[in-house]
């Protein structure tokens, strides 16, 4: 299950964000990768108002990770700086990934090993000198393929052409 989306501005890129956050289940864990400033906070900050957070949204780059509080619990973690899976685990991932809330990690393919067997993998990368930016979703476990077809529904206005 993939599906490749455009987002042609930073406020599409959001736009996106709030569209997935409508299908998000307590449990849900997405692991987002892509270069630096490919938009995966940008992404995170609309995952977060789809979730009912009015407030700011920034990158957990030094704090490693930020809660939010919507209609589920937002744990945005970035994992850039840690050199050990041991240091990710001090951060509490598994209390995270055991509660209510939704657990967004940041250059989550260096800690895909410790996350769920069903997950989210979102890809981000820039295709251009543009504010364009490829997103590429790719659903894993039986979750995520009960929810696709109204993922790909949610996701429609921002669909690349096959």
């Amino acid at each position: 299950m993939e599906v490749l989306l455009e987002a042609q501005t930073a406020a599409d890129t959001r736009a996106i964000g709030a569209a997935l956050a409508e299908l998000l289940q307590p449990g849900d864990a997405l692991a987002l990768t892509g270069e630096l400033g490919a938009g995966k906070t940008t992404l995170v900050q609309g995952i977060a108002r789809g979730l009912g957070y009015a407030g700011a949204v920034v990158s957990p780059t030094f704090t490693l990770v930020r809660e939010y509080r919507g209609r589920l619990c937002l744990y945005h973690v970035d994992v850039y700086r840690l050199e050990r899976v041991q240091d990710v685990i001090e951060l509490g991932f598994e209390e995270m990934l055991d509660g209510d809330g939704v657990l967004v990690v940041e250059w989550g393919d260096a800690v895909e090993q410790l996350l769920p067997p069903e997950h989210l993998l979102v890809e981000l990368t820039v295709p251009g000198p543009d504010e364009r930016r490829r997103l590429s979703l790719s659903g894993i476990g039986p979750s995520w393929a009960a929810r696709w077809e109204r993922l790909e529904q949610a996701l429609e206005p921002w669909e690349l052409a096959a």
